[in-house]
């Protein structure tokens, strides 16, 4: 079992890979890789969060349960961020369940490390606010899509975000799961699903979604899409670009 982060790992982790080096040796000592399977939970609604976690490839759905069981999506975290913000927002429990929706790696670092470094108010803390503002965008435009546009809409945007953190164009997700992220019942993601797939914007085998069609998709999604990457790329990625200049 590994017990370092690998430098490429770290790479791979948009918000670690921003830390300037000695800001980033300070972490180094207590940052651990994990592997994280496919519907691992990392946190129930409620429940101490004693870890932070920085997906590499692994993306991370944060689901709203409600009391009847039934369950919406209200954001997802890949290589772009963190899943925790709660630790150093003063919160310290979420009202959300954290799932591993795609299988991959990340690595963890503890609640009090963390908030040591958090408190230093340093590039470590703007990055997180930063990160944590442009994830607020994410949640809202979510709660705005899911009221407003059609399924096909919410499909395109929920495949779009996952396209943005995978490694491929393929993702292992069957319509009842969909279903579930969504909060839309199965036979509208599978109906929505077979449009876009006789537009040849995707494919779905045996569970299996393929992205064969990208600007395609890009042109059939809702305004949504690209009101939080918008909000990612003003509030972090053009903020790292001036800061390595």
């Amino acid at each position: 079992m590994e017990k370092t982060v690998s430098p490429e790992a770290v790479i791979e982790n948009h918000l670690l890979s921003a830390l300037p080096r000695d800001d980033y040796f300070r972490l180094e000592p207590d940052l651990e890789p994990v592997t994280l399977a496919l519907g691992d939970v990392l946190y129930e609604s409620g429940e101490q969060m004693n870890y932070v976690y920085f997906p590499t490839t692994a993306i991370v759905s944060l689901l709203y349960i409600m009391e009847n069981g039934a369950t919406a999506e209200i954001g997802l975290v890949g290589n772009e961020g963190l899943v925790g913000v709660a630790l150093f927002m003063g919160g310290g429990t979420m009202p959300n369940r954290a799932i591993v929706q795609s299988a991959g790696k990340a690595i963890k670092l503890k609640a009090s490390h963390l908030k040591t470094e958090f408190s230093r108010a340093g590039v470590f803390q703007i990055l997180l606010l930063r990160y944590t503002q442009a994830f607020m965008t994410q949640i809202s435009q979510t709660a705005v899509c899911n009221r407003l546009h059609s399924v096909e809409n919410q499909l395109c945007r929920w495949l779009l975000l996952n396209h943005d953190r995978l490694q491929s164009n393929e993702l292992v997700m069957t319509h009842e799961l969909i279903a579930n992220m969504l909060g839309v019942r199965r036979e509208g993601v599978t109906v929505a699903a077979g449009v876009l797939q006789e537009k040849k914007l995707i494919s779905y085998v045996r569970g299996t979604i393929k992205i064969i069609d990208r600007p395609g998709l890009e042109q059939e999604v809702c305004e949504c899409y690209q009101v939080v990457k918008d909000e990612y790329d003003r509030l972090l990625r053009n903020y790292v670009s001036d800061t390595v200049k």
